[in-house]
């Protein structure tokens, strides 16, 4: 793939370094008993592909974040290897993160997470991360448990000081509906993107099945949403515009892990150019839809590197 990105701007992405165990059944699921599947292991982390992602398209990216101390090297690794500048953390006392991913014959995945030494990230873990960048990439797993808000605030109080645009991905639905209605909303609104899936920007909204409206409500709060639709494409919404939908391209899906990731990224790396009006957002979607269509016919969440 060709690199896209705004070399002049820097991104710098903080959040979670997880270890990937996919699990993709190649029979009937046997409750109680054995199911043939494969089963690989890989890097993951929803900042961490991002990263990967945005290094692959050509973006000039940071990334700081937190695993234990025997992955450390391997992860860094992973990530330098794309293109990433690794900043990642050895924790001595913690596992690294690590998630299951049950990958049904549709593609859709169910995971069970294990967030490991990521809830240890520490204000000294991301010193010095802003320093050169233009743009601060956070996921909103640095913001569900109380002892990584602190980092997450802190972050963005640092980067509005700077003048630079925060984005987010609020990363998980599930999560999102263990907060108090409206307290994720008050901690990211004025974020130049945001980058919500159709199950997220329900929780934030309490909107109902249409993706149109809670997309504009969600300008309300941020200056570009891109709601995520998988296989429906997405939803651009700005304020004062009526929304725009934008179809998804056909895939043969293998595994939608990531595919939010490689999304993200992808329009992020259009978004940097400086097109901020309604044509250059919508070409940014449709680039990111057409991204996102090709990491979901490989396993994993990162870029193949060919």
């Amino acid at each position: 793939m060709p690199a896209d990105g705004s070399p002049g701007e820097r991104v710098a992405v903080c959040g979670d370094v997880i270890n990937d165990i996919v699990v993709k059944p190649v029979a009937p699921v046997v409750r109680g008993s054995d199911t043939v599947s494969v089963i690989s292991a890989r890097p993951g982390g929803s900042a961490a592909n991002q990263a990967a992602w945005l290094a692959h398209l050509g973006v000039d990216v940071v990334f700081a974040g937190r695993c234990g101390a025997r992955d450390a090297g391997y992860h860094r690794g992973e990530l330098t290897r794309h293109g990433v500048d690794a900043r990642i953390a050895a924790d001595s006392d913690a596992e690294t993160g690590s998630i299951v991913i049950m990958v049904a014959p549709d593609g859709e995945r169910t995971m069970f997470t294990d967030r490991g030494a990521n809830l240890r990230l520490r204000g000294a873990d991301v010193a010095g991360l802003l320093d050169g960048a233009s743009v601060l990439h956070l996921t909103g797993y640095t913001f569900f448990a109380p002892a990584l808000l602190p980092v997450a605030s802190a972050l963005i109080a640092d980067a509005r000081s700077r003048q630079m645009a925060v984005t987010v991905d609020p990363g998980s639905a599930a999560f999102l509906a263990g907060l108090a209605p409206g307290e994720f909303l008050g901690w990211t609104s004025g974020c130049a993107v945001c980058f919500p899936n159709a199950d997220e920007a329900r929780v934030l909204t309490g909107g109902g099945p249409d993706p149109v409206p809670m997309a504009a409500r969600l300008t309300r709060h941020y200056g570009v949403v891109a709601l995520k639709l998988g296989g429906g494409g997405c939803v651009l919404a700005v304020p004062g515009e009526p929304p725009v939908r934008v179809p998804a391209r056909p895939a043969q899906v293998r595994d939608t892990t990531g595919a939010g990731d490689a999304f993200c990224a992808a329009f992020l790396s259009q978004w940097l150019g400086g097109r901020d009006d309604l044509p250059g957002l919508t070409a940014a979607a449709e680039f990111a839809v057409a991204v996102a269509a090709r990491a979901v016919t490989a396993l994993g969440g990162r870029p193949v590197r060919s």
